[in-house]
């Protein structure tokens, strides 16, 4: 088979110009912006990054020579997300498990809701959530500030309070 005519220089650059311009129209499709449209409330790992950095070849006989495209995966691996702590307040009524729903310590109030009704406010201490008399380990009525320090499997009662603030 006698073999046809050589095909020229910029041919093949173009060539391979094109080939390079369609690889990366189609890499940044497929990475897209990241968006799937649902809630992500969890850190989930990130995808895998391309870089793809172009150099420039040395020129021969002032023509042009195609670019050498030199292609790197990176994969990044976000840390994990801290999960969420007890909190160190405590607002409205309730009753809450230290260690698990508020952290131990000793709290503070500034006494009764504004506004209230009836001038006090009352909290207790219990071993269980039973919510039997033979449960409380400690309770005040409080018609002003107040003070008080739970530890950490007992459960806090609050009703009337305003916002318990960790003091300690």
């Amino acid at each position: 088979m006698p073999a046809g005519p050589k095909p020229s220089r910029r041919k093949a650059w173009l060539t391979h110009g094109a080939t390079a311009l369609v690889a990366l129209v189609i890499g940044a499709g497929i990475g897209g912006d990241g968006e799937s449209g649902g809630k992500d409330d969890s850190a989930a790992p990130s995808p895998a990054v391309t870089v793809t950095e172009t150099a420039a070849a040395p020129a021969e006989a002032g023509e042009p020579e195609p670019a050498v495209t030199v292609t790197e995966k990176v994969t990044v691996t976000p840390k994990p997300a801290k999960k969420p702590g007890a909190a160190t307040t405590v607002e409205g009524d309730g009753q809450y498990l230290v260690g698990e729903d508020m952290q131990a310590g000793t709290y503070k109030t500034a006494g009764p809701e504004k506004g209230s009704i009836i001038e006090n406010c009352y909290w207790a201490r219990t071993k269980d959530a039973s919510g039997e008399f033979g449960a409380i380990i400690a309770n005040d009525n409080l018609q002003g500030q107040g003070r008080v320090t739970v530890n950490k499997g007992e459960y806090f009662e609050t009703n009337g309070c305003q916002e318990w603030t960790k003091a300690g």
